[in-house]
């Protein structure tokens, strides 16, 4: 049979999801980018490890996609101990924390995920279990419920939040370490897909990944995931296991990701609050509800990056679009000194 230079057939067992764990990094070192939040880290676990004891509780601040979860298992793994993982929304009641906290070995690592978003009596339970390894349980109602302490393994607490400014004061002075993860540059995103086109298998030159990491927002997440959509359609489309430039862009267009990141939906946020709203300002609210999105969304996935870029303002009268918004639409405003401010003004 003649030889082929295409990618491989991908077993049947080779999921999505086992893609994704082949491509997070192993330990501290592999880890890409971050390398002040490494090196903190890396003197945390190091002086639990001479110590003998669990690492102090650990908070992992920052937008999506920065590799949180990534870091939270790497913790367990150069800690040598297990790790749980769970979830704010998933928490909703105290008797859920207390399930979970009850079960843990000594030293286990445990992992909440968008920890702002448990419930506030579950918040509340954690605090003791944080500073004291010990949880009270009330057990009957009324004047004759009484309280029962249970003590627990100590075990690390490592909380990921895309909203620390939600959680409260309490929580947050309980964790040991904060650590603020920063978007990456191209340069950080460049070694990011070289690696993760390694292990996929795939071909990739210099200007290709380049041009992946101009459009990938700072963010490791979706380095790889337009990496895959190139890879899938050079397999389909263009040269195999190599794609060239020409197969790179085609593919980021076919997926609506412009040359510089933004995708369907940026655009047509940046689109409402320039042509309808005029530049703004304009209410969080009403800019969701006229693109079709929960407020949530876009304050949390498109604000953050139309304001890193300069392309939206934040004022306390609502959000405004600048001038490189305006240019980058190729829209010319009739009013400039009214829509088109000045950074310094926002």
């Amino acid at each position: 049979m003649a030889e082929r230079d295409a990618i491989s057939p991908e077993p049947a067992d080779d999921t999505e999801l086992a893609i994704e764990g082949a491509l997070r990094p192993a330990s501290l070192e592999e880890f890409v980018g971050q390398h002040k939040v490494r090196g903190q880290l890396q003197l945390l676990l190091d002086a639990a490890r001479i110590q003998e004891r669990p690492a102090d509780h650990i908070l992992l601040a920052g937008p999506p996609g920065l590799g949180k979860t990534t870091l939270a298992m790497i913790i367990a793994h150069e800690s040598d101990r297990p790790l749980r993982m769970s979830s704010g929304p998933a928490i909703q009641h105290a008797g859920d924390l207390a399930a979970l906290l009850s079960s843990l070995v000594p030293g286990e690592v445990l992992f909440i995920d968008e920890i702002h978003r448990m419930a506030r009596t579950a918040e509340e339970m954690l605090y003791l279990a944080m500073e004291d390894f010990r949880i009270d349980i009330m057990v009957g109602k009324g004047a004759g419920a009484t309280s029962i302490p249970l003590d627990l393994a100590p075990f690390t607490l490592v909380g990921a939040t895309t909203r620390s400014g939600m959680l409260p004061n309490p929580l947050r002075d309980r964790f040991g370490f904060t650590a603020h993860l920063e978007y990456y540059e191209p340069e950080e995103l460049e070694q990011v897909i070289a690696r993760s086109a390694r292990v996929i298998g795939m071909d990739l030159a210099g200007p290709q990944r380049d041009e992946i990491a101009r459009r990938s927002r700072g963010t490791p997440r979706i380095a790889n995931r337009l990496l895959r959509r190139v890879r899938d359609y050079a397999l389909v489309r263009g040269g195999g296991r190599a794609a060239s430039l020409d197969d790179v862009r085609a593919a980021l267009e076919l997926y609506d990701v412009d040359a510089i990141g933004l995708d369907r939906l940026d655009r047509a946020v940046l689109d409402a609050l320039v042509r309808r709203f005029r530049g703004g300002p304009v209410g969080l609210g009403t800019l969701a509800v006229s693109v079709g999105e929960e407020a949530d969304t876009v304050e949390s996935v498109v604000e953050p990056y139309l304001v890193r870029i300069g392309f939206m303002g934040r004022t306390p009268r609502g959000r405004v679009a600048t001038p490189e918004a305006y240019e980058h639409l190729g829209v010319v405003h009739a009013a400039q000194g009214q829509t088109a401010l000045k950074l310094d003004d926002l």
